[in-house]
């Protein structure tokens, strides 16, 4: 490139003009001559907006290549082996793939959501045993950690986009695997719902231990579990082939904002899988009917066409990424520019060559291990997962015993607030690295900063509390005839009430009550559209309210009302703190491919998930586990002898698992 004669004045102001350097040409003029006479934050924001051009390296010259031939070897064009057509040569850029990257993460993200929700059900359904949820909960995990060192060395050293072609295809047949469950086999029975009233022994009817074991059992277990497999298998190629294949075709300081979009797509996913699977199902077909094949798919309908739905999104994205180069044209010179910043990781590994053989990946496996800053930030990338999973698993069983919410109403609040907030943090954090570009030292200075402030918010949490409703049986002895820790007590001894369905009931001695059954009610009826109980002989104190037709009334549904206004103020400080605790997630990942030179980035990608599916599928099932166990106030004993789940827990306790994550 030559310079013009006449524009030696503007060289100063103007930035360079080279081919391949991903900036467009800006006049900063009419900004600098507004910008005096901005105030505070806009000035701000104007100044933040023009970092990444006023600190941009001067590239006036352009790099001289080593070798020409070698720059052009693995570039190639947007085509199908032989078929390419120049028409199609527009889509042959970063930008083009990171579209259908974006589709094939979100298909992947919405895979987990739905897996979720439909364990809970499962569990419900099958009365798993402990090991069998956690076989099912985690084999993904295990999957995961099994081919990602694997996946790493191999498909690092080949056409990434191919490989994530191939996760494309293989996440189609595991959501078709997942349908399939749904599809054919009746997991979730639509029976009615019965009010669980006070009822003679004699005169209830009581389901056996085999009635609660479905047909097909051991079928769907095992399809799940396979499901699981090959969705954790094809996570790898996407966040690992995938990641450093858009790291290696972009400047470094645009790769925040890049990764930072890719990291949204899985959290967007997973909220469409969380909002698929939590829509209500459709109502009864015909009484009549008996066709109940046809009713339990119209029951389930919500699941199998979730995963049939993902599973074509996931295809659709196959063949375009398939014809996609081993490397987009530029990314060559790209690599060079590179490769002139100041090196951020050991010097011997600068040079270092390994071969394809097993034996080549160990010793490079383990001279990646001796590297500290990579051990520390994948161990940060597997507190940021299981700060995501015990999210989920505790916050809003922590909103059913501090606040008193409804088990669905608290699943969905926590899905709003959470998931948000981890993708505002993940878009903001990466336009932070990308505007600011900052070096190894200020991404470890900006993760401290960030996770002490989201500590101190968490602290705050402690301080949001409400006052305790008196719950007959748990912290209420009724009234001195019964036992803490023993819904049954002399007053409804002969009602011989189930604990499968938790329906409680707000007594007029302001005690909340585990179901009407528990309460000792025998009637019941509708009143200003809530349902209204009678004659319930474990209520004996409190005022009495008769109502039109006469009937006092003992006890109303739903739970007592503590008073309790500070519920805003939690998910303030909730959101606040998982939003600051996700700011780091892009600049860690950045440090991560930094940490190795650019022929070992996708190696280092692969210890990390390893170390970090370490954590995630041994040691996090047991301490969640655990900490569930010793939490528990009152378990649900099925016939069978097997706890299905726990109704009520202990506040205080929760409180600090919840400080935990």
């Amino acid at each position: 490139m030559t310079e013009e004669p006449g524009n030696k004045k503007d060289a100063k102001n103007t930035a360079p003009e080279t081919e391949g350097d991903g900036m467009d040409q800006v006049d900063l003029g009419p900004l600098i001559k507004i910008t005096p006479y901005l105030k505070t934050l806009p000035t701000a924001v104007g100044k933040f907006r023009r970092l990444h051009l006023e600190k941009s390296p001067d590239s006036s010259s352009p790099p001289k290549l080593p070798d020409p031939q070698l720059s052009t070897s693995l570039e190639g064009p947007f085509g199908l082996g032989p078929l390419v057509f120049p028409a199609f040569q527009r889509f042959n850029n970063i930008d083009f793939f990171t579209f259908w990257y974006f589709l094939l993460v979100t298909a992947h993200g919405a895979v987990f959501a739905l897996v979720d929700y439909c364990l809970k059900k499962i569990d419900k359904e099958f009365s798993l045993s402990e090991k069998e949820r956690l076989i099912m909960d985690y084999s993904d995990y295990h999957a995961s950690f099994l081919v990602a060192v694997l996946i790493a060395h191999y498909g690092g050293r080949g056409n990434r986009s191919k490989w994530m072609a191939a996760s494309a295809f293989i996440l189609g047949i595991a959501s078709i695997i997942f349908a399939l469950i749904f599809y054919k086999y009746e997991i979730i029975k639509p029976v009615e719902k019965s009010e669980e009233l006070c009822i003679e022994e004699q005169h209830r009817t009581m389901s056996g231990c085999r009635a609660l074991m479905l047909p097909h059992r051991t079928e769907c277990i095992h399809l799940f579990i396979l499901g699981q497999y090959l969705h954790g298998i094809t996570g790898m190629p996407l966040y690992i082939l995938g990641v450093t294949f858009i790291f290696d075709h972009v400047p470094t300081f645009s790769a925040g904002l890049y990764l930072a979009i890719c990291d949204a797509a899985q959290l967007l996913g997973y909220l469409l899988g969380f909002v698929i699977s939590s829509w209500p199902p459709p109502q009864h077909g015909n009484p009549n009917e008996d066709e109940n094949e046809i009713q339990f798919r119209k029951f389930q309908q919500n699941w199998w066409s979730g995963f049939f739905s993902v599973a074509v999104l996931s295809w659709c994205t196959f063949l375009p990424l398939l014809c996609f180069p081993c490397r987009l044209p530029g990314a060559h010179k790209l690599r060079f520019e590179k490769e002139k910043e100041p090196p951020s990781f050991d010097k011997r590994l600068k040079n270092k060559e390994y071969g394809p053989s097993l034996k080549d990946m160990v010793q490079t496996t383990k001279c990646l291990l001796k590297n500290p800053l990579l051990i520390c930030y994948s161990l940060c990338k597997t507190t940021e997962s299981l700060t995501f999973k015990g999210s989920m698993s505790f916050v809003p069983i922590y909103l059913q015993n501090q606040f008193l919410i409804t088990p669905s109403v608290a699943s969905m609040l926590t899905g709003l607030i959470l998931i948000p907030g981890l993708a505002i943090g993940h878009f903001v954090g990466g336009l932070i690295v990308d505007r600011l570009e900052m070096s190894c030292k200020n991404k470890i200075r900006f993760t401290v900063v960030t996770s002490t402030i989201a500590l101190v918010l968490f602290i705050l949490i402690l301080f949001v509390e409400c006052e305790t409703v008196k719950f007959a049986g748990i912290n209420e002895d009724y009234d001195g005839s019964g036992n803490l820790g023993n819904l049954t007590a002399p007053c409804n001894e002969k009602c011989a009430c189930p604990s499968s369905i938790y329906a409680s009931v707000c007594g007029r001695d302001d005690t909340e009550y585990f179901s009407p059954c528990f309460a000792g009610c025998r009637a019941s009826k509708f009143l200003h559209n809530e349902k209204a109980y009678y004659n319930c002989s474990c209520i004996k104190q409190g005022l009495t309210n008769a109502d039109t037709e006469g009937d006092f009334v003992d006890a109303v549904s739903g739970k007592c009302s503590n008073k309790c206004h500070t519920l805003p103020l939690f998910f303030a400080f909730f959101f606040s703190s998982i939003l600051f605790s996700n700011l780091s997630s892009i600049p860690v990942t950045i440090t991560i491919l930094q940490s190795a030179p650019a022929n070992l980035n996708s190696l280092s990608l692969g210890i990390t998930y390893t170390i970090w599916r370490i954590g995630g599928s041994i040691f996090a099932p047991l301490a969640f586990d655990v900490s569930i166990a010793r939490a528990c106030i009152y378990w649900n004993i099925n016939e069978c002898g097997i706890k299905e789940r726990c109704w009520i827990h202990n506040k205080s306790k929760m409180v600090y698992i919840v400080m935990g994550l």
